[in-house]
């Protein structure tokens, strides 16, 4: 299998560029990692430039002309601007959708094993408010909800069963088949990458479990999922109440925490283990990662940006089996 992992640049109106080059100065002597950038080149010299960060950039129109991990190669997609800081909306969109639309491109004709994006703005390039570069790179694969979402820190991961909806729209969105594809989906992940059939713990989606009452989606969707899975071997548990399941993970030793909706995982598992965790997307026939943070605009110039997760993305694919 190749070795190239690719890394997109991301938001062109971030901290991307400053978490790249100081993640650049710390695995740049390391030969077991060989990465390269997708992004525009002109930028990032120029934002560098301005953050007074010296790295030795190349600029690539190929993947064949990298020969070595000395250098910083840019794959250059195109991107018109005047203020490397200030980039007009409508051009940032499709440049991070190209970008994106690159490295899926090589991740499927195996020309890299892997991709690293860093953060975007959703609300800036996907019009479809429910969309993230997870569920964008589920559409280019027709997963058909099986991908999933994976929070990961080798300590604890959790994964959302629903991602970026309303929470009104939670109840009605969720059943038995769409917790069981993504559970297989988890499961597979784990099995193939991490050589282990993982311990996960299955919230329920109201306080208390909704005391288990015959009207409530924990009696009539979790429990018989859990019930399924479980007679199918899987080693699922549950339905747990989200108000103490975080206290507990010691007792029970669970790899994943798994919720009914976004933020019933990622706020408890964000505030335990902040930068120290990284996004993962499973069910595509690659592996896509992304650090576990937004684009950072009150950092933007102020070369303050802490590279942790992106640096923390990279140290993933030293450790996984391929």
């Amino acid at each position: 299998m190749n070795k190239l992992l690719a890394i997109v640049a991301g938001e062109p109106e971030s901290v991307n560029s400053e978490i790249i080059a100081k993640t650049w100065k710390k695995f740049k002597s390391n030969k077991n990692i060989n990465f390269f950038i997708i992004g525009n080149f002109s930028l990032l010299s120029k934002q560098l430039k301005k953050l007074k960060i010296k790295i030795n950039l190349h600029k690539l129109t190929s993947v064949d002309n990298i020969t070595n991990n000395k250098k910083l190669y840019v794959y250059d997609v195109a991107l018109n601007f005047t203020d490397p800081f200030k980039i007009d909306p409508k051009a940032g969109s499709s440049y991070v959708l190209n970008c994106l639309d690159l490295a899926d491109k090589l991740a499927k004709n195996k020309t890299i094993y892997a991709f690293i994006n860093c953060p975007v703005n959703k609300q800036k390039i996907f019009k479809n408010r429910k969309m993230g570069v997870t569920e964008y790179l589920a559409r280019k694969s027709k997963l058909q909800q099986r991908e999933v979402m994976l929070i990961y820190n080798s300590e604890l991961a959790v994964a959302p069963i629903t991602t970026h909806i309303k929470i009104k729209t939670v109840a009605k969105s969720i059943s038995i088949l769409l917790i069981k594809k993504k559970i297989r989906t988890l499961d597979n992940f784990y099995i193939k990458y991490l050589k282990k059939r993982p311990n996960i713990a299955i919230l329920g989606l109201n306080p208390h479990n909704d005391e288990y009452r015959k009207d409530s989606e924990e009696y009539k969707i979790i429990i018989p999922a859990i019930k399924n899975l479980k007679s199918e071997g899987f080693k699922v548990h549950g339905p747990y109440s989200a108000d103490t399941i975080f206290n507990n993970k010691k007792k029970y030793n669970y790899d994943v925490i798994v919720g009914m909706y976004h933020d019933q995982v990622l706020a408890p598992f964000k505030t335990k283990y902040n930068f120290d965790a990284i996004n993962i997307t499973l069910g595509l026939n690659y592996l896509r990662v992304s650090p576990d943070h937004g684009v950072a605009k009150d950092l933007i110039r102020k070369n303050k940006a802490n590279p942790n997760s992106l640096i923390n993305s990279i140290k993933f694919f030293s450790k996984i089996k391929r």
